[in-house]
């Protein structure tokens, strides 16, 4: 744990230069960094110069622009504490667009604060998380003039297109980005006044199916009832994949399943959570799922099979009577820990392959993938990442999963081979993604000192 006497300096440090940290915030929030849409390219590589020089001004060295043939990422470190751990910081500056934008009380890039909250698009996801860690770096330079660790800073502008850029970045860079430990402070706690440690993400995988019939689209008069149509071939092979209590029906879909064992379904059903609060949040009355597991349970530890999309035949408005001749679908599978991206998507392609209906052909190409990412509640270094959380907000957090993937996690662990921590602080009606995106500022400024007391504690 931090010495509470250092914590206490570098804790009266931040506070006295709060309104220029969240002056800075403002500033890095007014760049549209959309690294979905193309014709926001320059705006990113805009982003990026000025990310750098804000690592610079932080106190960070060797900063500079890491070019993936896409969008760069930002790098800098600090490396002047021997025989101390070296951790890898890894953030991301792009944003999701910010459509629709009538539904924005103010503009999406020009950042408000109301009520204890600081709106625009990036607030929580992710430029408020990347902007507490460069406070907390100045902060412990200005105060005692060099870090407790080794600190190495990795913010992509790639992670809402998939990381792409930045896995291979990984992958070629094991020397410069060589650490003891990763932390990445994308997520949120679990409830607020709840800090958390997020100790697993699932993994993720994607194939796309199209099915064939005839050659064009035919006239359903004439044809109807007398040749196979695809878009009823297609719907029975997806109505297919599940069975009544909610599993998969793919053959070796569970085979390399991990358990949950007695006590992390304990401590899951010990958390403030409520089911038909949750469900009622988006217009549902009743949930649905794989049978004997509880819904934390099966979006945190369960691996799931879902149809993202379908479209085929006539979409205009009005009637235009045909059997079309070509049906498609997307799919995505979430992972855990011990599946394989490779395995799963194989085995979900053969038995399509395997059931389609007579008449028709089905063609299956599979996407990317991404395996589920698991760290020990015992590991020293989640041990000491939950000190700093209470030290910071005062109560021990609780250890949570996070249903959905961040893509370079895996890559983290395949090339460096170390632990990967997921410490953030954002809040679940933070509304990332969405218009009214915002940022709480009592976890931005105390998320700024749990940092702090982190690395005081490695060091």
């Amino acid at each position: 744990m931090a010495d509470p006497e250092a914590f206490r300096r570098v804790q009266q440090r931040l506070r006295s230069g709060a309104e220029e940290g969240l002056a800075g915030l403002k500033e890095f929030l007014r760049l549209p960094t959309i690294s979905t849409l193309p014709e926001f390219a320059a705006d990113l590589r805009r982003g990026a110069q000025w990310l750098a020089a804000r690592m610079q001004a932080a106190g960070l060295e060797e900063v500079r622009l890491l070019e993936t043939g896409g969008h760069p990422t930002v790098y800098g470190h600090w490396l002047h504490a021997p025989g101390r751990p070296t951790v890898l910081v890894y953030g991301h500056y792009d944003v999701q667009p910010a459509d629709p934008l009538d539904l924005w009380t103010t503009p999406p890039f020009s950042p408000e604060v109301r009520d204890g909250r600081i709106y625009a698009r990036g607030a929580a996801d992710d430029k408020g998380q990347v902007w507490m860690h460069l406070q907390a770096v100045h902060a412990l330079l200005e105060t005692f003039g060099r870090l407790p660790c080794n600190l190495k800073f990795l913010v992509e502008g790639e992670e809402e297109v998939g990381s792409g850029g930045v896995i291979r970045l990984v992958a070629q860079e094991r020397q410069r980005l060589a650490a003891d430990l990763v932390v990445v402070s994308d997520t949120a706690f679990f409830a607020p006044g709840l800090p958390s440690l997020s100790l697993g993400l699932r993994g993720l995988c994607s194939l796309e199916v199209e099915v064939r019939g005839p050659t064009r689209d035919l006239h359903s008069g004439e044809y109807g009832g007398a040749v196979a149509n695809p878009l009823h071939a297609l719907a029975e092979l997806v109505a297919g994949l599940h069975d009544a209590r909610g599993r998969v029906t793919v053959p070796g879909f569970y085979d390399h399943v991990r358990p949950l064992r007695a006590d992390e379904r304990a401590a899951m059903a010990a958390l403030p959570f409520d089911d038909a609060q949750w469900l009622a949040a988006v217009g549902l009355e009743s949930g649905w799922g794989e049978e004997g597991f509880s819904s934390l349970e099966r979006t945190w530890a369960r691996p799931t099979l879902e149809i993202n999309g379908m479209w085929g035949g006539f979409q205009g408005a009005g009637g235009k009577t045909v059997i079309a001749a070509t049906a498609h679908a997307k799919i995505t599978c979430r992972l855990v820990p011990d599946q394989q991206p490779r395995a799963v998507l194989r085995a979900v392609r053969e038995h399509l392959q395997a059931h389609c209906p007579p008449g028709v052909h089905i063609s299956v190409r599979e996407g990317e993938g991404s395996p589920a990412s698991l760290v020990s509640v015992e590991s020293p270094m989640v041990t000491a990442a939950a000190d700093a959380l209470e030290l910071a907000f005062g109560r021990r957090p609780v250890f949570v999963r996070t249903g959905g993937s961040i893509g370079v996690v895996p890559a983290f662990r395949e090339a460096l081979g170390a632990p990967v921590v997921l410490m953030g602080f954002g809040l679940p009606e933070d509304r990332i993604h969405a218009p009214d995106e915002s940022l709480d500022l009592d976890n931005f400024r105390r998320g700024q000192e749990a940092i702090a007391a982190y690395w005081l504690g490695l060091g």
